[in-house]
């Protein structure tokens, strides 16, 4: 009996290599092998297939079958192979006649339940993008179109069952193509958020800082004591941000379609706000699993994670953030394969100022001796916290705040449209929000006038600086200028950057922290 062949793909991180399902069916003992790297849920699908075949009016095949996943050295998984497998049985048992252009040209995917129905499938918008790039069709779930048709350029055809599949490969019933315009492939709405800034009483100082990080693309430490609007601040981050454009938009589903949830068609198009607890593993964070699957951080690509009670986070997790906040990539790797994901994530934190809670606060009383204090600070290390660029005590809100009935400051919508002109500054003066700006050109945009260079010289002597919070600083004074449309840095703008970083202030006393600064650059006008 002729050997038949049906294009499919494999899973590897974010690349999707090609599988040639090969099989041929001969004469001996009925058996049914499956070789080439299966995993249990490949190899599972000989139940499936055979129950799928019989029950769809076929007749599965007395003889000895092999079917070869090739190439073979390369890990298969998911139930997707279901599909291609069916149908190279039928096709080598000359049961049905498949259009040589039919096969050529066209791959398949699909799960296969009991009856041949065909049943939902996760992973399909990687592979959508890579048969794209190949010139292949998709024949796939009809339930998982939407979600492949993200692909640019992808011709789809969805099936509901293995009758619909085999028919249409013998041209009896073609099966239509499902074709997304780019207007119809992006479900958006006007905000991430439908919460306001303007919810927030008072917390001017902090609502300027978020305004800050969102025009700048910069990481961000809140601290205050329980209650002061840490999290609700957090949580309007992403209606700041601008949209996704359709690349980004697509990178963002690739990743959630590799994760083990899987894509969400609602979410396409919206910027990620990732919240894990605090006692989330540092696989779960960064990524793992027998699979190497996407972690929080790469599911977090291009949006926000939030991570609420900072130091509550297990030492190694935190660590792990350091080399994805300067990259932003991670290589995730185990024993049996590596895999390499995106994670250009703009990292937002909150904590309290003491186990307690409420050090400092004249409302609350303190308990915690400096012992205690000292060892909750050391939890987070001194290098992670050189790497969040914006560092800010939100204080207690006033009562004279909260009862406040009219509310004071930009709304969202005004906040976005002012983070938006500075955003599309830095994209036409170097191609990268500022806090992804590359060292070597921060000396070539961020560098202040003259005035604020005294007070740069003069901060860096006093806070002893180190060279990464000296670029960070340039950076959000650079970010402070784009949103006064300044040419330059002033000092000003480098002053309020330095007010940013309240642990590269801890060493000044009171009277010499902002006030100080201020004070040098007026006696260098």
């Amino acid at each position: 009996m002729p050997l038949a062949s049906v294009h499919c793909r494999a899973q590897i991180g974010l690349n999707a290599p090609l599988v040639d399902v090969e099989v041929d069916v001969g004469d001996g003992l009925p058996a049914l092998a499956l070789v080439g790297l299966p995993a249990t849920v490949v190899k599972e699908s000989r139940e499936r297939v055979r129950a799928a075949i019989v029950n769809c009016g076929f007749e599965f095949p007395a003889g000895r079958i092999i079917v070869n996943l090739a190439p073979a050295d390369l890990p298969k998984e998911g139930g997707w192979f279901d599909l291609p497998i069916a149908l190279g049985i039928l096709v080598a048992s000359e049961q049905i006649k498949a259009l040589p252009e039919a096969l050529s040209k066209t791959e398949f995917y699909g799960e296969l339940a009991l009856s041949g129905e065909l049943k939902t499938t996760r992973g399909l918008l990687i592979a959508a993008v890579h048969a794209t790039q190949a010139d292949h069709d998709l024949v796939i779930p009809q339930v998982n179109a939407d979600e492949a048709n993200r692909a640019p350029g992808a011709i789809v055809r969805g099936a509901r069952s293995l009758l619909d599949v085999c028919a249409h490969i013998e041209g009896v019933r073609a099966l239509d193509a499902m074709r997304v315009g780019p207007g119809a492939k992006a479900v958006r709405a006007d905000s991430n958020d439908p919460i306001d800034l303007t919810d927030i009483r008072g917390q001017t100082q902090a609502k300027r800082a978020l305004m800050i990080a969102a025009a700048g693309g910069h990481s961000l430490l809140f601290i205050g004591v329980p209650g002061s609007g840490k999290s609700t601040l957090a949580r309007r981050l992403p209606g700041l941000l601008p949209r996704l454009s359709e690349a980004e938009s697509l990178a963002v589903a690739a990743i959630a379609s590799a994760s083990i949830a899987g894509f969400d068609a609602r979410s396409f198009g919206l910027r990620p706000f990732r919240s894990p607890h605090h006692t989330a593993s540092a696989a779960s964070i960064v990524g793992g699993g027998p699979q190497a699957r996407p972690g929080e951080i790469s599911l977090a690509h291009h949006g926000v994670l939030f991570l609420d009670e900072l130091p509550e986070f297990d030492r190694r997790v935190l660590e792990a953030l350091r080399e994805p906040l300067e990259t932003g990539e991670i290589c995730v790797s185990r024993a049996a394969r590596s895999a390499q994901y995106p994670a250009a994530f703009q990292l937002i934190a909150a904590m309290n100022p003491c186990p307690c809670g409420y050090l400092g606060d004249e409302r609350g009383a303190c308990h915690c001796t400096p012992e205690v204090v000292a060892r909750y600070k050391r939890r987070i290390s001194g290098p992670l916290l050189d790497r969040l660029d914006i560092q800010i005590e939100v204080p207690r809100v006033t009562t004279r705040d909260m009862y406040e009935l009219k509310a004071t400051g930009a709304n969202s919508r005004e906040a976005a449209a002012m983070v938006r002109g500075a955003r599309e500054l830095q994209a036409r003066r170097q191609g990268t929000c500022n806090a992804r700006l590359p060292i070597s050109d921060v000396s070539r945009y961020c560098t202040p006038d003259e005035q604020g260079l005294v007070v740069l010289k003069k901060a860096t002597e006093s806070l002893h600086l180190s060279a990464r919070g000296y670029h960070r600083v340039l950076r959000i004074a650079r970010t402070i200028a784009d949103l006064a449309s300044a040419e330059r840095p002033s000092w000003e703008h480098v002053a309020e950057a330095i007010g940013l970083r309240k642990f590269d202030r801890r060493a000044l006393s009171a009277a010499d922290d902002i006030p100080e600064a201020l004070v040098i650059g007026q006696e260098g006008r």
